[in-house]
């Protein structure tokens, strides 16, 4: 299925995904132990944010959920990402645990810059998934964050979370000092000469954190392949290549090692789309924090229908145990994360009915369509559809049955060795159809 002629480019995808250099790991200990210090001055004056001290209610309130968080801190040995099975960890206590939380998510993130540590630049942008990486992994972490109570707690506090991040008070961060994310390393990190800005306005026109960390990128930058030509299919976003399959099955042990597709799961059990969708082809990307977060359009078309599935935001595939916070789990994620879908069916009847699936794996794990997008809008191959918020994210293309001739990307390879998926570009061709 994939063209080995076409013209690609192939990177390292472990670099996506934050494998920690032992510097790394010092220096979000000592991020660390620095949010615990600041709590310990100020601990007799700490009220929670609304969503947490609901959070902490639920906790107290029920016996499950409270042994699961118990033991998970148990079998983490209060560890995050930083720690070693040797090392005693920080977060020893759910009182811990809550005040951290809290105080993550009543500011936005700082960019981290450290001319003695280049290693650091850009560290701690993701502070949840640095808490609680070891945690999740641990046999009592997979059923806490699969827990219902637990995870509609978690996602009542990374609403409130979004909802500051989308606030005037976010801009804090942006700022042209050491670690505002508009220094000249900031800058220089996220490339921002690359995206749009408005130079001589506050904060560079950016109006939120949210609304700078989904930048919008100059459109010469991304121009559409081949616009007039309904064969050939457009990325819808910026990322690497994690997996292409082919002959989707109804329902599988989307669980288990090797993550096929269930589309019976990823389609949230909507019959009809999920026979029409069987035997079809899927494409999986990845996005790092640092691409490009906004989704366009692969197809002209119309759309059919559109809708947000809330799922799980932190819950990974069991026993994987691995430094990128659920980015080894990308299959699995596909069919329980909070996700989007979206059906766009074209004029051409062989390619037919293409969906969308843009999925958030941690942080926010927002999914925002534009107020446009509604059943019966006419869409144009790379027009913008919507956005992920602040957050990690990946993105699934679903093709019907006979639709797709080839693709000319590569997938990763997940196999011991190198693992190298192609870079993959919004607008860039992505595959041709039939």
């Amino acid at each position: 299925m994939t063209n080995k002629n076409s013209n690609k480019e192939s990177v390292n995808i472990t670099n996506y995904r934050r494998e920690y250099t032992e510097s790394q790991r010092r220096g979000v200990k000592t991020w660390l132990t620095d949010i615990l210090n600041e709590l310990k001055i100020s601990d007799q004056t700490i009220e929670y944010q609304a969503s947490i001290q609901k959070m902490s209610d639920l906790i107290n309130r029920d016996a499950v959920v409270r042994m699961y968080l118990t033991k998970m801190l148990e079998q983490s040995h209060g560890n995050t990402r930083f720690d070693t099975e040797d090392e005693s960890g920080l977060i020893t206590t759910i009182d811990t645990l809550l005040l951290v939380m809290n105080y993550i998510v009543t500011r936005a993130p700082n960019f981290v810059y450290d001319e003695k540590n280049p290693d650091l630049t850009g560290a701690y942008t993701f502070p949840l998934s640095s808490l609680f990486t070891e945690m999740m992994a641990t046999e009592a972490g997979e059923s806490a964050f699969r827990n219902a109570a637990f995870n509609n707690a978690l996602t009542e506090v990374l609403q409130a979370w979004c909802d500051y991040l989308d606030s005037d008070a976010s801009t804090s961060v942006l700022n042209h000092e050491k670690n505002g994310w508009l220094s000249a390393q900031g800058q220089e990190y996220t490339e921002l000469y690359k995206f749009v800005t408005e130079p001589g306005h506050p904060h560079l026109g950016f109006t939120s954190y949210n609304d700078f960390f989904h930048r919008k990128i100059k459109e010469e930058l991304r121009p559409i392949a081949s616009p007039a030509d309904p064969k050939v299919i457009a990325s819808p976003n910026d990322g690497t290549v994690y997996k292409i399959a082919s002959n989707i099955e109804k329902s599988t042990d989307f669980w288990a090692k090797g993550q096929t597709y269930s589309l019976a799961n990823i389609l949230n059990n909507d019959a009809d789309y999920v026979n029409h969708f069987t035997g079809g082809n899927m494409v999986q990307t990845f996005l790092s924090g640092n691409d490009y977060h906004r989704f366009h359009s692969p197809i002209d078309g119309t759309v059919e229908k559109v809708e947000v599935v809330q799922g799980l935001t932190f819950s990974q595939r069991s026993s994987e145990k691995e430094p990128g916070a659920g980015t080894e789990s990308l299959g699995y994620e596909a069919a329980v994360n909070t996700r989007g879908l979206l059906y766009i069916r074209s004029n051409d009847k062989t390619l037919g009915t293409v969906c969308i699936i843009p999925i958030g794996i941690t942080e926010i794990s927002s999914v925002r369509f534009g107020d446009h997008i509604k059943p019966g809008y006419q869409v144009t191959k790379g027009e913008e559809v919507g956005h992920f918020s602040y957050g990690g994210s990946t993105l699934c293309l679903l093709f019907q049955p006979g639709a797709i001739k080839n693709f000319v990307v590569e997938p990763t390879e997940s196999q011991s060795g190198a693992q190298a998926g192609s870079v993959v570009k919004v607008n860039a061709q992505i595959a041709t159809a039939n």
